[in-house]
């Protein structure tokens, strides 16, 4: 039997209400993008506003916690889709995620540009959220490489920044012009790394 014990008491209540704070927020955020307002979301839990700050101190660091949120779930969304298995699949459930929820996905747009600057609240995340991506997307690309599922000739890692950056390049594009089909697009991407159907397996190194 497992010696770990769920929070009780106190330490649970506030489990339980930075849930509903966050989830909140993320409602907020996807109703009203970046100028959701803290009041906004205090009401939605019945909370006050000043109490919101016991979770977290500042209107920046609640942002960056939605965006930490849309990572999990976003996360969820292309382990249904067969991530590891289908790079087509896993590509337009990140497309949905995108169009599923624009409030979510214009904050991610507005303070990745205002990330770039060291000095931005949010700097850190996406510095790490890009060295995890691409770990990810690389580990992702060497393991379809080895099994025919995407093109060989190229690098695992270019090929993980490259899919990286079309798919926020889509997401961005997609802001200016909701008619853009990214999901479409995506899935258009991914077949580009698919291997023909002629192709030749790639030779293995003689040992």
């Amino acid at each position: 039997m497992s010696s770990q014990r769920k929070p009780r008491g106190p330490y649970r209540k506030s489990a339980e209400r930075r849930e509903q704070i966050l989830q909140a927020a993320y409602e907020a955020v996807d109703e009203h993008g970046e100028r959701a307002s803290l009041q906004d979301i205090a009401a939605r839990v019945g909370v006050t506003q000043p109490a919101l700050t016991y979770y977290f101190p500042t209107r920046d660091e609640l942002l960056v916690a939605v965006l930490e949120r849309r990572d999990v779930v976003g996360k969820a969304l292309a382990s249904a889709a067969g991530e590891g298995e289908s790079l087509v699949r896993a590509l337009a459930a990140s497309a949905s995620l995108t169009t599923d929820h624009p409030g979510v996905a214009k904050l991610y747009v507005t303070l990745s540009a205002a990330a770039t600057d060291p000095e931005s609240p949010a700097h850190a995340y996406f510095a790490e959220r890009y060295r995890r991506l691409a770990a990810e997307a690389e580990e992702g690309a060497a393991v379809q490489q080895r099994v025919g599922g995407i093109r060989a000739d190229a690098p695992a890692d270019h090929l993980s920044r490259v899919i990286i950056a079309v798919m926020d390049g889509l997401q961005l594009q997609w802001m200016h012009d909701p008619t853009v089909d990214i999901a479409a697009i995506a899935e258009t991407f991914a077949l580009l790394l698919v291997p023909p159907a002629d192709a030749e397996p790639e030779a293995k190194p003689a040992e």
